[in-house]
């Protein structure tokens, strides 16, 4: 059996390092307060990450015309039909949820510290989105609950990032890593697989690059083309080859045996909206996804680390 492991995973998995940590099952409220992003306010850039949905990658999050409480108790409710007991950890994922003056921050982040069974914080942003004065209050924060930050990259390719309109260079993202281990905070990355143009190669070089940094999560997408967005419009006007779900999966084995055993995996496939996909239609079966990576590492007999030492 995998190290991390309490089941049949041959990966580090979020609900054994939760159950690991906590003694007990732990489930994400995810909320929407409303946040915008630089790249989208001409800060950095316009119209946002060609890839990303009006949402702003929140399509479950809570509505963010209601407060953020109101948003909290209407998921929990929902969530605690499954799981009564389970604490829970506010999930602050649309958008860019650092981007705003620290009183503002404030505002959001402390009422839901203050929910009954909330054990902790997770921060979606950007790299070139935290303030000095922001990582100050981080650090606090850190000090108080169980805080993670979760960085978007999505890509270590220099291409790939100016074609997807990411607005933020790789030193940046590096850089900010280190602020944030510096302090001693908790650092989740994400990476998509299925960019445009890119090579199997350069979607695994994405995960050895990071494999040598501190980080202590990812989260690994698959490239969703949602419609009324820029990477829509580039599809249909110039097709670019779609990873079949063999494709993906093969890949993300790859990655799996390349990361660090303790590196946590948050997420190994996407989860879009089945009205607002157009490609790959393979995502919607979530689960046959994730059955099929877990039967493919055992026919392989392979399992999360197994490469990054040789």
């Amino acid at each position: 059996m995998f190290q991390y492991s309490n089941n049949n995973k041959r990966y580090h998995t979020l609900d054994y390092f939760y159950k690991s940590k906590f003694k007990e099952k732990v489930f994400k409220v995810s909320l929407n307060a409303g946040f915008s992003c630089p790249n989208l306010d001409g800060t950095v850039g316009r119209g946002g990450c060609i890839y990303c949905s009006k949402t702003g990658s929140g399509e479950f999050a809570g509505n963010k015309e209601d407060n953020i409480i109101k948003q909290f108790k209407e998921i929990k409710k929902e969530m605690a039909k499954k799981w009564p007991k389970g604490k829970i950890i506010g999930y602050f994922q649309a958008r860019t949820n650092t981007y705003a003056p620290i009183e503002e921050l404030k505002k959001v982040y402390e009422p839901i510290l203050k929910q009954e069974n909330v054990i902790g914080l997770n921060i979606a942003t950007r790299p070139d989105a935290i303030t000095e004065e922001c990582l100050d209050y981080l650090e606090d924060l850190n000090k108080r609950t169980f805080l993670t930050i979760e960085l978007g990259l999505q890509t270590i390719k220099e291409e790939t990032s100016i074609l997807i309109n990411r607005c933020h260079t790789l030193n940046c993202f590096k850089e900010m890593v280190e602020k944030l281990r510096d302090r001693g905070i908790n650092v989740v990355v994400h990476i998509i697989n299925g960019l445009p143009y890119e090579t199997k190669e350069d979607m695994i070089n994405t995960v050895k690059y990071l494999n040598q940094l501190d980080i202590q999560g990812i989260k690994i997408h698959m490239l969703s083309i949602l419609k009324g967005t820029p990477i829509a419009k580039l599809y249909e006007e110039k097709p670019f080859p779609i990873l079949t779900k063999e494709e993906y999966i093969n890949i993300v084995i790859n990655q799996l045996e390349e990361l660090r055993p303790e590196i946590v995996i948050h997420r190994i496939t996407g989860d879009p909206k089945k009205e607002e996909l157009i490609e790959p239609q393979w995502l919607i079966k979530k689960f046959c996804v994730l059955n099929d990576i877990d039967k493919e590492m055992v026919k392989r007999n392979t399992y999360q680390g197994i490469k990054c030492n040789k």
